[in-house]
């Protein structure tokens, strides 16, 4: 997409969504004017940016439950209303920044800016090469599932789920011999 926020330096959107997570996460949770402002400011940039409102929602409903789950386990304690409340209002915020910051920045940007914040070079490696085999593994996985539905006719949950558990047991198998091919290939190249 083209907007004003895609054209911006991939550094300067890396540094003011650093910023912005900061300040909800080290505010108290007794002062909502710092996580209303960020709000505010989150739906400006998210209204700049062009991003279709459906997409943004169905990206953050998708980590919701995780974040939901986390903050249940203070109910147990005293004040746990207070705390758990705290929990979901400053991580989604969060994470409605790191989403709008990721579909606004190319993903070879951001690379490029933790190099130039001289972080140590195999994290940066390790991060690109998961980047680039997550989608690997994501094809070789629906590639697996539609094999397995083609040859499966009972409609039966137990079956359904046996067909999961396979699928995942042969995905971490075949993945490990392709990331151990894939390391021969790039060490035999020169690669350290």
């Amino acid at each position: 997409m083209d907007s004003a926020i895609h054209r911006m330096p991939a550094g300067l959107k890396a540094t003011a969504a650093l910023c912005m997570i900061l300040v909800v996460v080290l505010s108290p949770i007794t002062l909502v004017y710092p996580a209303a402002c960020v709000f505010v400011l989150l739906l400006v940039v998210i209204g700049a940016s062009k991003l279709p409102p459906l997409f943004f929602l169905r990206r953050l409903l998708f980590f919701e439950p995780f974040i939901i789950i986390i903050a249940a386990l203070t109910l147990l304690q005293p004040d746990g209303w207070i705390r758990f409340s705290s929990i979901v209002v400053k991580s989604t915020l969060s994470l409605i920044t790191v989403i709008a910051l990721s579909n606004t920045t190319p993903f070879t940007e951001l690379l490029g800016v933790l190099r130039r914040i001289h972080t140590p070079p195999v994290i940066v490696t390790m991060i690109a090469l998961m980047y680039r085999y997550i989608f690997v593994l994501v094809d070789e996985t629906q590639r697996m599932k539609r094999a397995r539905q083609s040859r499966t006719f009972s409609a039966k949950k137990a079956r359904a789920w046996y067909s999961i558990s396979t699928i995942i047991g042969q995905l971490f198998v075949r993945s490990t011999e392709r990331a151990e091919r894939i390391y021969a290939a790039m060490s035999a190249r020169g690669w350290k």
